[in-house]
């Protein structure tokens, strides 16, 4: 195979493996321990685990996501704070981790081809011109941990981490936080100390 026909494969493997990786639903790592014993549900709090300084808009998308989250599993949003039997509480990170360059959108082709012994051969590839944008990287975390009001006790902690790229379905602060919740209670209460990928 010829050194431009290799070049013109290897790039067309590039651009489907980049296709996949931006597919818009990036896949959540979860990973969750819990005491092993059975206990009821009951009324929740959810609260930030850095107190009433941690109270910001960014976290409210988060904290709504884990009480809709709570709620699927059996748990009630307690109609006092104060006297709730479980406590949630959730912490999240959501940052920049670097940025992601694209290939130009413009390009220009280059073709050669020979004949020999009556067998027509060809090859071509195409060269990009110019700069293709840029869009972010974004890490994004939830961890939540459950604990008894009566004794204080964690009864459950789980912790969710997920990438996406700026522009796709999850790269939203309100999307993120909805994916990671739903895939941190997957399965509520799930196998202790046992890492999954939620896709």
């Amino acid at each position: 195979m010829s050194r431009v026909r290799t070049f013109a494969c290897a790039t067309l493997v590039l651009l489907a493996g980049g296709c996949a990786a931006t597919s818009g639903f990036a896949p959540v790592d979860v990973t969750r321990y819990h005491l092993d014993v059975p206990h009821e549900r009951g009324t929740v709090m959810v609260q930030p685990v850095a107190g009433p300084k941690g109270v910001t808009p960014e976290y409210q998308l988060y904290a709504d996501a884990v009480g809709r989250a709570l709620a699927a599993t059996g748990y009630a949003a307690a109609p006092d704070s104060a006297a709730s039997d479980y406590i949630a509480g959730v912490s999240f990170l959501r940052e920049t981790r670097g940025v992601l360059r694209e290939r130009s959108p413009v390009s220009i082709g280059i073709g050669g081809g020979s004949w020999g012994g009556g067998v027509g051969l060809g090859a071509g590839a195409s060269i990009p011109i110019g700069r293709g944008r840029t869009r972010n990287l974004y890490v994004n975390e939830l961890a939540v941990q459950l604990r008894r009001r009566s004794d204080n006790t964690v009864i459950w902690e789980g912790r969710a981490q997920m990438q996406a790229i700026q522009g796709d379905n999850t790269s939203q602060p309100t999307a993120a936080a909805d994916r990671m919740a739903a895939a941190l209670f997957k399965g509520f209460p799930g196998e202790s100390g046992v890492s999954i990928t939620v896709k």
